[in-house]
């Protein structure tokens, strides 16, 4: 079952003491803020089964699953590795408050809480988070398809589309997951230890036909390579296209290649023709589509592919 988001502000607050619960209910509702309440782990992790909120309140010492082992949990679930989780904790010692960072944590507040101080940082990282999810799924609205490995090949994140991409190779996968499929760790690894400039391609081909071409996009940060990944499979998108769209043969292959990342000049490389004849093709693709950039019919073309 897939949670659903409600439609306010929402924080879940996991606390097994009932005059804590009672405290954060009251300050959180008089901000305007809606409240979920779990009294232990497990209970939370029930409830995320059923609603995602924007925000979690961790209470780090619970007798079961204390609030480390929750938030691991959590972060496993789907939808949970996008939730910011506050630890609240009364321990003052140095290694808590780094464990909490270590398991999935984005902040912690000690206890007695500070009212001010609470809303403060709840609502900074409710902010943080929406523009997060808002930038993945613009990414991902647009037919993205990337990855985003840390130096040791890691996956550090990939857009919904990415990951099902990544399925169709290795079915069990889930981007829950910190480690990438094995079937793709050998050609991601060497990415990301190779300074390598945007746009350098990799690719993998099978024995059916299909291939898997990885584009270097560039580092969004110094220990983050971002990977677009495209799985190529000419024939079966080519009739996707044509009878989707009432291409030609030529047009449809044209839009096809556009949408797997590919400039004018590589496509008439690719096909045998001028790139004038690219161009004239193109223009066709453009009225038959509704659409003026190349931007929107490769956007149009990956809905197709991927559906």
């Amino acid at each position: 079952m897939t949670p659903i988001a409600p439609p306010h502000d929402t924080v879940l607050v996991v606390d097994d003491t009932e005059e804590s619960l009672r405290f954060l209910t009251d300050t959180l509702e008089g901000a305007g803020i809606s409240v979920l309440v779990a009294t232990t782990g497990d209970a939370a992790l029930e409830l995320l089964q059923h609603v995602l909120p924007d925000l979690i309140l961790m209470d780090a010492v619970m007798p079961g699953l204390d609030g480390f082992e929750t938030t691991r949990a959590i972060k496993a679930l789907p939808g949970g590795s996008n939730v910011p989780v506050i630890f609240m904790t009364g321990l003052t010692e140095r290694e808590h408050v780094v464990r909490a960072l270590e398991c999935g944590g984005v902040d912690y507040v000690r206890k007695p809480i500070v009212v001010e101080e609470l809303l403060a940082r709840v609502k900074v990282h409710m902010a943080n988070a929406r523009i997060a999810q808002g930038s993945q799924y613009a990414l991902d609205a647009t037919g993205r398809s990337l990855l985003a490995l840390a130096d040791d090949g890691r996956l550090a994140w990939c857009t919904p589309t990415a990951e099902k991409l990544v399925q169709e190779l290795a079915p069990q996968w889930s981007r829950c997951e910190a480690a990438v499929p094995s079937i793709l760790f050998g050609p991601l690894a060497r990415l990301t230890h190779e300074e390598l400039v945007p746009g350098t391609t990799h690719r993998v081909d099978w024995e059916s036909g299909q291939s898997l071409e990885m584009v270097v996009v560039g580092r969004a940060r110094a220990e983050e390579l971002l990977v677009r990944i495209n799985l190529i499979d000419p024939k079966a998108d080519i009739g996707r296209l044509q009878q989707h769209f009432q291409l030609t043969l030529r047009e449809a292959e044209v839009l096809l290649w556009i949408s797997y990342g590919k400039p004018n000049r590589v496509i008439s490389e690719i096909l045998s023709i001028s790139p004038r004849t690219v161009n004239k093709h193109l223009e066709q693709v453009f009225a038959k589509l509704g659409v003026e950039t190349r931007a929107a019919a490769a956007a149009f073309a990956v809905r197709v592919i991927t559906q």
